[in-house]
């Protein structure tokens, strides 16, 4: 795990699906655990979902605050 993947969840969109313009890293995790049970996709956008579902599924979510933009008020 490196921290240019890290990254890349906050700031990767979700294609498609219910989920669709969601970043990955706020994913539910029982939509993680969907993509667990049935199949991650091929390419990066599965090797993304994987690694959040591994933060997730290890309750290490927090690992991403630092790296996250302020929010502007």
């Amino acid at each position: 795990m490196n921290s240019e993947k890290l990254a890349l969840l906050l700031t990767r969109e979700m294609p498609y699906g219910k989920y669709k313009g969601r970043v990955i890293a706020d994913l539910p995790g029982h939509y993680l655990g969907w993509f667990a049970r049935e199949g991650f996709p091929s390419g990066e956008l599965g090797g993304l979902i994987a690694l959040m579902y591994e933060l997730d599924h290890n309750d290490l979510r927090s690992l991403l605050d630092p790296l996250r933009l302020p929010r502007p008020r």
